[in-house]
């Protein structure tokens, strides 16, 4: 019986390697193009997972808002939302101290980014309790050591009348929304932020008009724009799961719940009334001390 095999050409070396060189070559482009697609998937999936439905609305609903109670002694505004990455969500915000109307100040804020992980969790928060500006000062002591009105009253009586002021405003006792209303309607001023919670060296719940966009906004002068009905709507949009993001905050649920369920005015933000309007709030019975934060020119200057 014949053997009908072909021989066995001679081995080539050259053709060997460039064998083994081009199957290596198709391996590598196949390990490359399933890694890509992987990363691809993983990308937007990652991406489609995280903004699922209106988490990126309530991202900013959320965690924007939350920043803004963090730091009452910052004007911030919240970018749009949302830089996406296969593990966090992020979004950005600008923060500039408040100071009185009227002066020339630096227009611009510092940036400042606020992110999320995959599980939702918030990320390393910057400013809050240590900013340390005289307002925030002043707001760590609404209900604690009194600044007594005659001290008050021979501060403001070294200042100019026309001189505006950034001021906390805190009451003898808190005032019910009504009460807030007819308050600074009697004395012709404005509340451009509210404090609704009392504690002592701590930053308290303080809620302005531009907290939150959103919600229904009441119709008629009430503090020139700060709604406790925009604040408690805001409320109402948490849920239970907020409340490990919101302790990042220097806050929780319960107390939001509270302070918007109470609704008590311990204190406003002043940020426009005149040295000369002050001298007339000192003298209301119902306002326990005025805690001047700054004015339209430096306080530490001799």
């Amino acid at each position: 019986m014949t053997d009908d095999f072909p021989e066995m050409p001679d081995f080539d070396p050259k053709l060997t390697r460039k064998a083994v060189r081009r199957g290596l070559v198709r391996t590598t482009t196949n390990v490359l193009a399933v890694l890509l697609a992987l990363a691809l998937v993983a990308t937007i999936g990652s991406s489609l997972v995280q903004q699922r439905g209106d988490r990126e609305r309530r991202m900013t609903d959320v965690l924007g808002t939350a920043f803004k109670l963090y730091n009452p002694a910052y004007s911030v505004a919240v970018s749009d939302c949302c830089e996406t990455t296969p593990l966090s969500m992020s979004f950005q915000v600008t923060a500039s101290p408040l100071r009185p109307v009227g002066g020339s100040w630096p227009a611009a804020g510092e940036t400042y980014t606020i992110s999320q992980d995959f599980f939702g969790r918030v990320g390393r928060l910057p400013l809050g309790s240590t900013a340390g500006t005289r307002l925030s000062v002043s707001l760590f002591n609404v209900g604690g050591a009194l600044a007594p009105k005659e001290e008050v009253r021979k501060v403001l009586a070294r200042l100019p009348d026309g001189l505006n002021a950034l001021s906390v405003v805190e009451f003898a006792a808190p005032l019910k929304d009504a009460e807030l209303k007819a308050f600074l309607e009697q004395n012709k001023t404005c509340a451009d932020k509210v404090v609704y919670e009392r504690r002592t060296s701590s930053l308290p719940i303080t809620w302005g008009e531009i907290t939150w966009d959103g919600g229904e906004f009441s119709e008629g002068k009430h503090g020139c724009g700060v709604g406790l009905d925009n604040f408690r709507t805001w409320v109402g949009l948490l849920r239970e799961h907020d409340d490990a993001n919101l302790r990042s905050f220097d806050l929780t649920l319960d107390r939001l719940r509270k302070a918007a369920r109470d609704g008590l005015a311990y204190a406003y933000v002043d940020e426009l009334s005149s040295v000369e309007r002050l001298r007339e709030l000192i003298e209301d019975p119902r306002v326990r001390t005025i805690r001047l934060a700054d004015a339209t020119f430096d306080l530490d200057r001799p």
